[in-house]
């Protein structure tokens, strides 16, 4: 039997009130949002290239967000000396790269349980907790407005990738 992204819904949120609760749920809406653009599609069409030469695809969004969120809460913010889910040396692009359509479902729960990892380490810090990167202090804050513009850049993509792959646009 071929693998299928689940249906998702989108989380909402508040609109207006404190800063906290709007930050996390803003990220929560553009992480479903990216789900949501991969909901009923196979491995293989998660794992097209529709855009040559590009090696985007939505499989790669996957990888490669989830290496960005356990890079900014759990490697940097948390300092827990982990390592890259998808090393290989210092290629930059092994997210997109190395994307295998049987391995499609393994990605996708690998993420939500990132997700979840994430989330627990940004509850037990403050918007004002702070790390050192590159002699630069980041707050959890910044890692906030950095992971939504991140998710909005590649929601984008998403949107022209899942048209190119299966003609859904839209939401």
């Amino acid at each position: 039997m071929t693998w299928t992204a689940p249906d998702v819904t989108r989380v909402g949120g508040p609109l207006a009130g404190d800063e906290r609760p709007m930050l996390v749920a803003l990220l929560a809406w553009h992480r479903s949002t990216l789900l949501l653009k991969c909901a009923g599609l196979t491995g293989e069409q998660l794992a097209e290239r529709p855009a040559a030469p590009s090696t985007m695809s939505l499989l790669g969004l996957i990888r490669h967000l989830t290496e960005v969120e356990r890079t900014w809460f759990r490697r940097r913010l948390a300092g827990e000396e982990i390592g890259r889910v998808y090393p290989d040396g210092d290629r930059r692009d092994v997210d997109f790269d190395d994307t295998d359509p049987g391995q499609a479902e393994a990605d996708y729960a690998r993420l939500v349980e990132e997700w979840r990892r994430c989330d627990a380490v940004a509850a037990a810090a403050s918007l004002d907790d702070v790390f050192d990167l590159r002699g630069e202090d980041f707050s959890l804050r910044m890692i906030y407005l950095h992971l939504i513009g991140e998710y909005a850049r590649h929601n984008g993509h998403a949107d022209l990738l899942r048209e190119r792959v299966d003609g859904v646009t839209g939401a």
